[in-house]
C-alpha cells in the first residue's frame, strides 16, 4: 500500500523553526537538517510500522544526525502518514508524543 504524507501544521513550523536555526549555525547545515529530516520520511512512508507506537496510535522515528524526533500517525484508511510533530528532543526533554497537547493533532484528520 503506498502511502503519502502530511505536515501539520505545527509540525510544519516546527521543521521550518528548525531549519532557519540550523542555516543561520554552520554553511550546509541547514541542507543537511533537511535531506535527513526528508530522507526519515521517505522512509516513513515506505516502512510506516517499522518505528514503534509510543503513545495510543502514534509512532515516533529518530532524524539522523540532529537531536529531534518525528511524531507521527498511520491513517490507513486515507493512506496517508499524518506527521503530527517534529520536535527538539534535548530542548524539550518532556515533549515526547505522550507530553504532546494531541488536541492540535487530532483536530486535522479526524
Amino acid at each position: 500500500m503506498l502511502f503519502s504524507y502530511a505536515l501539520h501544521e505545527e509540525a510544519y513550523k516546527e521543521y521550518i523553526k528548525a531549519y532557519e536555526w540550523y542555516e543561520s549555525q554552520v554553511d550546509d547545515l541547514s541542507a543537511r537538517f533537511m535531506n535527513n529530516v526528508e530522507a526519515k520520511l521517505q522512509q516513513i512512508i515506505k516502512q510506516p510500522e517499522y518505528f514503534g507506537k509510543r503513545h495510543a496510535n502514534f509512532r515516533e522515528a529518530k532524524v539522523r544526525d540532529f537531536p529531534y524526533m518525528i511524531a507521527y500517525e498511520i491513517l490507513s484508511d486515507k493512506h496517508i502518514i499524518h506527521i503530527a510533530a517534529i520536535y527538539h528532543i534535548k530542548r524539550n526533554p518532556k515533549v515526547n508524543i505522550g507530553g504532546i497537547n494531541i488536541s492540535w493533532i487530532n483536530s486535522t484528520y479526524s
